[in-house]
């Protein structure tokens, strides 16, 4: 019998035989769902080893093609991960803590979480949660409210009563945890947390479908771990695949950056795919 996670891993990848004859669009949108934190981007690299024929995974997790022969080789990348946390500790009474996953510059990033609902991918799929909020009456006057809040502050509930509860659920230490989300589209604007990693590969990935023509060779990765110190990812598809005459990351304008409200124009996206496919075939 499947577990719950590979279920829903088996309609994940059902849902991906179709993608071709879709739009960049839909693909951002698709991408825009995506919970890819910093070093746990497997379920997501797996949906991308099925879309892609001829595509690998290297030892750290990143997914590769090549296209075409000969000189010059040349690498165009984007990266797949988004800061994000993982389970730091389970209490006895079945609460969790939290540590944050992933390099962020906005100083304000954790205190998005205080009051939020998160994922917690576990063994057994994404279990829903809530990050608690302090008492105004019992923390009324103290000093505390006037410190920002920080991951250190978090306690999860997800439900649980007891470790073993949580443990049933197929949560761990170092499971990874996200703000829950859904990409909302207005306008021609796409709103979800790390959207603009997600779109920039679903760009890079909307160019590849398109099966361009390529000038020499072009290796096209979809990189882990870039939020980690010295992107270990980029720097690995370069030490096994390169050297390279020239590489490229794709990437987008993106407003309010590191926010559950960051947004990518859709108009950005288009114009990205229309640019890497000009770049595979040669163009400066």
């Amino acid at each position: 019998m499947h577990s719950a996670r590979s279920g829903a891993l088996i309609l994940l990848l059902g849902s991906w035989a179709s993608l071709s004859a879709q739009s960049v669009d839909s693909l951002a949108l698709r991408f825009a769902g995506f919970t890819t934190v910093s070093g746990y981007e497997q379920p997501v690299s797996d949906s991308l080893l099925a879309l892609f024929p001829g595509a690998t995974r290297d030892r750290l997790g990143n997914v590769s093609i090549t296209l075409g022969s000969g000189a010059p080789k040349r690498l165009v990348s984007c990266p797949l991960d988004e800061a994000g946390y993982v389970v730091g500790a389970i209490t006895a009474e079945g609460y969790l803590t939290l540590r944050r996953d992933g390099r962020v510059t906005n100083p304000l990033f954790e205190q998005q979480l205080e009051g939020q609902r998160i994922a917690v991918l576990g063994t057994s799929g994404p279990v829903p949660g809530v990050v608690g909020v302090r008492s105004v009456h019992l923390s009324r006057g103290r000093a505390a409210l006037d410190a920002p809040f920080t991951a250190d502050d978090a306690w999860v509930d997800v439900g649980a009563t007891s470790a073993a509860d949580v443990a049933a659920l197929g949560v761990r230490l170092l499971s990874p945890v996200a703000l829950a989300r859904k990409a909302l589209r207005y306008g021609d604007g796409v709103a979800a947390t790390a959207v603009g990693h997600h779109a920039a590969c679903a760009a890079l990935a909307a160019a590849l479908l398109s099966r361009p023509k390529t000038a020499g060779s072009v290796v096209v990765s979809f990189t882990v771990q870039s939020l980690q110190q010295d992107n270990p990812g980029l720097s690995s598809v370069i030490a096994l695949r390169g050297p390279f005459a020239d590489t490229l990351t794709a990437a987008l304008p993106v407003k309010y950056p590191e926010t559950a409200a960051e947004t990518v124009m859709l108009a950005d996206v288009r114009a990205l795919e229309q640019r890497l496919v000009q770049w595979i075939g040669g163009a400066k």
